[in-house]
């Protein structure tokens, strides 16, 4: 059963990245998988122009899709954004939300704003991810400052249009990128097709399950498997942090009962949070965490 609008919180996703690196492109990809899924999506967009998308793959969304013009989303328009995502809260109330920021912008300023009233009061998981360009990275290309800045307030980094550069080539870029950011998940792709399940993981074990009819939300997407990890109760959130960075996941999501209380564990990487959940959570979710990681 969905949760009533006061109770459930909405993922938010900022795509970021500098010109021409395909951010575009994996918000589409996000969109047509959503629309497979029957998960309604709002977008909200500085690059409408270039995005294209044709308003029937929206379906419903109608006014969740909007343009920010005059600026970056991340300074002057900020407040505008507050109001945007509110407007779009209020009227369409989304499953999910994708933020698309102009190619100069910095995707922790934008972070921000989820924390920030009345947004703060419905907005759930937020998650960063930049889009780098292979073949500029391969030619040194416009790597300024605007550029190391976003790969630093990275929760994902994707190293797309790897298409476009020699195989051998890949070691050597990712171990740039990992000069300016050494702890965030990094994944290649092409066209921007990157796991849907990494940037949005199931929002519970039950709702996975629902959705694709068993008793474990199995997933198998190119190099990336998602299970289920049983935890006890009554841990210390430290040591069961530690011991779910030693698994090596990218992502990690579920509820818990700790020596602390109930608490809604989520992971990006080396990044684990322990928050307490709006609403307790089902009896069976309890103990029980989805765990995306390679194959």
């Amino acid at each position: 059963m969905k949760a009533e609008r006061g109770d459930r919180r909405t993922p938010v996703l900022v795509v970021s990245g500098f010109l021409g690196s395909g951010k575009t492109t994996l918000v589409r990809a996000l969109l047509e998988d959503a629309q497979r899924r029957g998960v309604r999506v709002a977008v909200v967009s500085n690059e409408f122009g270039e995005l294209g998308i044709d308003q029937a793959l929206l379906g419903e969304l109608g006014d969740g899709y909007i343009e920010l013009e005059g600026g970056c989303i991340c300074c002057r328009l900020s407040d505008e954004l507050v109001e945007t995502l509110q407007r779009i809260h209020e009227s369409v109330d989304p499953d999910r939300i994708i933020v698309e920021t102009s190619g100069v912008a910095l995707p922790f300023d934008v972070q921000i704003n989820f924390w920030r009233p009345p947004v703060s009061d419905w907005a759930g998981e937020d998650v960063a991810v930049v889009v780098v360009n292979a073949e500029q990275l391969a030619h040194g290309r416009d790597l300024d400052a605007t550029f190391e800045q976003q790969l630093t307030s990275a929760d994902f980094l994707v190293l797309n249009q790897i298409d476009r550069v020699e195989p051998s080539e890949l070691p050597r870029l990712e171990a740039l990128l990992r000069e300016l950011e050494p702890d965030a998940p990094l994944v290649r792709s092409v066209y921007g097709d990157v796991d849907p399940l990494l940037l949005f993981p199931p929002e519970s074990l039950q709702g996975a399950c629902r959705r694709r009819g068993g008793d474990v939300p199995e997933h198998h997407h190119e190099q990336f498997v998602s299970e289920e990890l049983a935890v006890e109760a009554g841990l210390e959130p430290e040591r069961l942090a530690e011991r779910l960075r030693d698994t090596g996941a990218l992502r990690i999501k579920g509820f818990v009962e700790t020596a602390a209380g109930i608490r809604v564990v989520q992971g990006v990487g080396p990044r684990i949070e322990f928050n307490e959940p709006a609403a307790p959570p089902a009896p069976e979710l309890l103990g029980r965490l989805v765990v995306i990681r390679r194959a």
